[in-house]
């Protein structure tokens, strides 16, 4: 199938996610991801249990199911499922065995209320119209807005999902206080064809369904992991030395971050030992302020009122201390008095190691690293300087050299020539009487019966006279 909502995708692309078509091992492409380490190993449940838990456009919504055993589904097949409102739905199994009591439990689920149940495995041709609904939500949830807009409702769409069947739409919208949609429906009703439903969702639960990019670079905790949404306010930023900054401590929801109620209980305790009317010290100097708190260091920095350019780090027994002394009504003579109060040592017993300490014993020589690459340049240098001094000397001896003659040129490269006539041929000549083809052969026994003419004096016979 593909990751069809996968809150990664730009949407510009043909398929959206990461086209592994269903076989991401990462998580990355659902959300609220569950990993059913007892089926993976194989291992068979002692007391079977009869629930699943089944998971819907990409874990954006989960409900449990009866499996009977007609069925034969294990975590991972894409089955049909009876829908409340009649038809039929199509989702994955995500759960399944031990694990879904468990799961149960945690939400408060009972076993033995009524439960609708798995019809049977899906066929290709049920994802194939899976597939075509999904890709219809888009368009169907611009069309919804257009229409809400019209009517003038302060109503913001932020989802839309299709039964598995096609005969129902769930439209899930965010609003400020309580919207009458009647005539809404009426005209998605007009405009859809099918059943329609609408739901209110917050702020929180949109950006989970819809997915994203938080500050830190990572995907939503709300569309990832996080499930239950605890209440955030602004004492959590102050116990931890936060700014007040309404835009960096907001979320992709516009709501105060949830991450900052992770690291809260650590801050709290650590807080415990700090006193708490600590916020002005008086000294014979002048009156001091606290202007800033380091928890995990136990140090609260001071100032003073008319001279505020210089902070005196005072450590948390040494604040102690001056509160005391100012109940008994004695006052130190400045901050640099409070600093120079030592702090009690801690009482913490050394850990006693049961082997003998070696510092001080073994000492290693201390290598003398040579200094190779000042060499390797100088002689780098040293090279490129003969290199140069020779390559001007050979342009110097060239444009010396008198230029050669162009006939001189021409006969050193031309090569030997054989044919008749012509200078520069080493192979000897072929005889004149030795023809080359048979009109020579002709030719030649014509003169020689001229040559026998008698009375001619270029006969053979006169020659021998």
């Amino acid at each position: 199938m593909g990751c069809i909502g996968c809150s990664c995708s730009t949407g510009k692309d043909a398929v959206s996610g990461c086209q592994s078509n269903g076989g991401c091992a990462t998580g990355g492409c659902n959300r609220h991801n569950t990993y059913d380490w007892i089926t993976a190993m194989g291992i068979q449940d002692t007391r079977p249990f009869d629930m699943v838990e089944v998971s819907f456009k990409n874990g954006s919504r989960k409900a449990f199911y009866k499996n009977p055993p007609h069925t034969r589904t294990i975590t991972g097949d894409w089955v049909l499922v009876e829908s409340p409102s009649g038809g039929y739905d199509l989702g994955k199994i995500s759960l399944s065995g031990e694990l879904v009591r468990l799961q149960m439990k945690r939400k408060r689920t009972r076993n033995d209320a009524k439960q609708l149940a798995v019809i049977r495995k899906a066929h290709e041709r049920d994802l194939e119209r899976l597939d075509e609904l999904r890709k219809q939500e888009r368009d169907v949830m611009i069309r919804s807005r257009a229409i809400a807009r019209t009517l003038d409702l302060n109503m913001k769409v932020g989802d839309v999902e299709f039964q598995g069947d096609g005969r129902k739409c769930t439209f899930y919208y965010t609003a400020d206080g309580r919207v009458d949609f009647r005539e809404l429906i009426r005209h998605y009703a007009r405009e859809f064809k099918v059943k329609i439903e609408m739901r209110q969702i917050g702020a929180r639960q949109e950006s989970a369904r819809i997915g994203g990019l938080g500050n830190c670079g990572r995907e939503l905790c709300c569309s990832t992991w996080l499930s239950e949404f605890k209440s955030v306010n602004t004492a959590a930023a102050r116990y931890q030395n936060l700014a007040i900054n309404q835009t960096k401590l907001s979320g992709m929801c516009g709501r105060l971050k949830c991450c900052l109620n992770y690291e809260l209980d650590t801050y709290i305790d650590a807080l415990e030992d700090f006193p708490d009317r600590a916020d002005k010290l008086k000294t014979a100097a002048g009156m001091a302020i606290l202007m800033k708190t380091d928890v995990f260091k136990r140090l609260m920095f001071y100032t003073y009122v008319d001279d505020r350019g210089r902070f005196f780090p005072l450590h948390v027994d040494q604040v102690w201390e001056v509160l005391d002394m100012m109940k008994n009504g004695e006052m130190p003579a400045n901050l640099e008095d409070i600093q120079a109060m030592a702090p009690p040592p801690d009482e913490s017993e050394e850990e006693v190691h049961d082997y003998e300490s070696v510092n001080n014993v073994i000492q290693l020589p201390i290598e003398k690293r040579k200094k190779r690459r000042k060499k390797k340049k100088q002689s780098r240098t040293a090279q490129s300087l003969a290199s140069a001094v020779e390559k001007a000397g050979k342009e110097q001896q060239q444009s010396n050299r008198p230029p050669k003659a162009r006939d001189d040129r021409r006969r050193d490269d031309r090569r030997p020539d054989n044919r008749k006539g012509r200078g520069g041929n080493n192979r000897p000549e072929r005889p004149a009487d030795k023809p080359k083809n048979e009109g020579d052969r002709n030719r030649n026994s014509n003169n020689r019966n001229k040559d026998k003419r008698p009375g001619d004096g270029n006969s053979k016979e006169n020659k021998k006279d």
